[in-house]
Parts: structure tokens; sequence; C-alpha cells
């Protein structure tokens, strides 16, 4: 919040403040108190999914004059990278969704079944998309996996600091793209600062993976092709940003075929060396059918007829989103990071790590609005001449 912590306050220290009010919710939730974690979340993501609603819409003002300049910005990213290296490096601790990649990426590269042959200690590991596991092939060829068991995993290192590196470089990017290299320098500093994407990076996590896809469709919003693809990719790493797809096809639609036949294109290569009904049943299948303690569906036992209704607005929601037609990046990214909330209110299992799916979005719809143009300073007055003289009259 320090670069925002200038007077007058606005509706965009709100909506930071309400961002940063998850961390609240997972002070209880490190409590091991899931009666006051679980449904305090919920609140905060209704909040956000309203707002960006809004602000794609109606665009928010201009951002404030920030407290401190780029210089200031510069050097915090710097820092804060460093920093965040070195911590992964040194106290990084990589839990069970990192290990599911390594052993994926294991299988992929040794061309061995993915699906359905996960070791005991990671059994139901292999519940991601093929894209995920893809992403790691290179980095564990670097840094292999031999041990079979869950180790240091140095390829969980690697990956976590590449992508949490490649969102802040996304941002940085998108910010240029938008305005200028000030607003990208406090876009970067926003993903280096959040205590959020820190987790993700520390816990050796694949989630800055989906926000690194999203991001580089957004990036590549103009390219329809790349745009597919883009989209493609980061729904088949976490299955829901496929819920992005209707709504990135209509941005500027008039080019809509190549974008769904980049679409279809990534999907089939991806999915046809595997079995579908065993994919199905190992990913989305699994998924469907386990009850979580995180979400307020499975702590509380909702009836699932009332589970079945939010998910299906959600879906609704997302279908819908095309309506709205989304005039430019910012709007595109405010309906993004709704419909990705969306989906996260109606889950059976939700945690703290999804948070960054939809903060570097909200960033850009609250931050990405034209600087207010100076104004032209008042043309200057014509100079009055004097009155001529009076003439002479014969006497």
């Amino acid at each position: 919040m320090l670069p925002f912590a200038r007077p007058p306050l606005r509706l965009l220290h709100l909506d930071l403040a309400v961002l940063l009010a998850f961390s609240v919710s997972y002070a209880f939730f490190g409590a091991a108190d899931l009666d006051v974690s679980v449904p305090s979340s919920y609140p905060l993501l209704g909040y956000l999914l309203v707002r960006m609603v809004i602000v794609a819409r109606r665009p928010p003002a201009p951002p404030p004059r920030l407290l401190v300049g780029p210089g200031f910005l510069l050097l915090a990213v710097a820092f804060l990278a460093a920093f965040r290296v070195a911590l992964n490096v040194v106290d990084g601790n990589v839990i069970d969704v990192g290990y599911a990649s390594v052993i994926g990426a294991d299988r992929l590269g040794g061309g061995h079944e993915l699906y359905g042959a996960f070791p005991p200690d990671n059994e139901h590991g292999d519940t991601y998309g093929p894209a995920a596991y893809a992403a790691y092939v290179p980095l564990e060829l670097l840094f292999p996996w031999t041990s079979g068991t869950w180790d240091d995993l140095p390829a969980a290192h690697a990956a976590a600091v590449a992508f949490d590196l490649g969102c802040a470089a996304l941002l940085w990017l998108l910010g240029r793209r938008l305005r200028d290299g000030a607003l990208g320098l406090l876009l970067a500093y926003l993903w280096m600062a959040f205590p959020f994407t820190l987790m993700v990076a520390n816990s050796g996590s694949n989630d800055a993976l989906v926000t690194l896809l999203v991001l580089a469709a957004l990036l590549a919003a103009s390219r329809p092709a790349a745009r597919g693809a883009l989209v493609a990719l980061a729904g088949l790493t976490k299955f829901a940003p496929l819920a992005l797809a209707p709504l990135f096809a209509s941005y500027r639609p008039r080019r809509l075929l190549a974008y769904c036949a980049a679409f279809a294109a990534v999907v089939v290569i991806a999915v046809a060396p595997f079995d579908l009904s065993m994919l199905w049943e190992r990913t989305l299948g699994f998924q469907q059918d386990r009850r979580s303690p995180f979400s307020i569906w499975g702590l509380y036992e909702l009836p699932d007829g009332l589970q079945l209704a939010a998910q299906l607005l959600a879906a609704g929601f997302a279908v819908g989103a095309v309506f709205l037609r989304p005039a430019g990046l910012t709007a595109l990214a405010a309906l993004a990071a709704a419909v990705l909330i969306a989906l996260q209110l109606a889950v059976d299992h939700w945690f703290y790590l999804y948070v960054v799916w939809f903060a570097p979005l909200v960033w850009i719809a609250l931050l990405g609005a034209p600087a207010p143009r100076p104004a032209a300073p008042p043309a200057a007055a014509p100079a009055r001449s004097s009155p001529p003289a009076a003439a002479a009259t014969p006497g």
C-alpha cells in the first residue's frame, strides 16, 4: 500500500485493502480456525467480483499521484526480486502441488503414462491439465528428479522462480502497453510486494503458471491466434481459465475464426496422447467428487443443489460476460478477474494460492486507465493596440 499512501482516501484504497484482507483470513487459517478463515474469504471475493463488473462498465478515475517515484519502484522491484529468489533457494518448502508437477514432468519426459500412475505419496497429483506438467519438463531435465521421493525438488524451486519473475515481467510489459514504463514498474512492484504471490513462490506451487499464461493472453489480445492458444494453455494447466475462452473470443471478434482455430488446435494437440476417459476421471472427475473443508460447500456440507446453482450461475456469467463487450485491455482484465472469482466462489476446494489468479487482473483494471493529460495553457489574449492619435484638424 506504500505507493498509494497519499491522501485523500479513494475507493482505490478500499479495493487494495480488500486484496490485503485475505491475509487476515489466512491468519485464522494458520491458527486452525476454519470457522473464521473459510467464511471470511467469501465476502472479499464477492466484493471484488462486483467491483470488477462495475469497473468493466465504468472505468475508474485515473490513479492518484503516487507517494514514491519510478526510481524507488525500480530499486524496490530489484531488491524484492533478489530477496524472493534467495528466500526460495534457502527457505523454500515445496508443497504437494509442486511435487505433483515434478512427478508429471518426469513421467512425460521419460515417455511414461501420466494419468493414473502417480506414486502413493501423491496419489491424486495427476489432477491438473497436461500443460501444467509439460511446463515443468525443461526444468526437470535441467534438475533431474532421481530419488523418486519427496526430496528437495530443485526443479520445483526453479519453476517457481521462473514463473514468479515471468509474471512480474509481463506486468511490466502490460503497464508499458497501457500507458508507460512507470505503470509497468508499479504493476511489477505490486506483484513483488503482494503477500500471496510470495506464498505461491515460496511454496513451490504451480499457481503462478496460471497467472503467467493469462497475462500473456492479455498481452497478446490484439493477435487472435496467439490469444486463443494462450487461453487454451492456461485452461489446460488448471481448468478454471477455460471459462475465459468466450470472453477472450469476444474481444475484437472480427478474426474470431483464427482465435477458435488456435484454441482448438492447442486443445487437440495437448489431449491427443491421452485416454480421454482416464484424463476426465483423474482430473475434472476427481475434482467434481472432491470434498474440501477449505470451502463453505465442504466445511458446512451445504446442499448439493445449492452449490450446483452457484456453479451454473458462474458458468452463465462466464458466457454472459461476452455481452458486456470489453472495450479495451483494462475492461478485458476486469471481466477476466470477475469470471475467475465467480468460479472460485462455486468450487469445492478453494485456497489462498488462488488469489494470484485474479489479483494482477484487478490491479490492471484499477490502475490501467490513461493518465489525465495536462491542461493546455490558456491562449494569450491578443495585445490591444493603442488608440490612434487624434488627427489634427485645420483651424
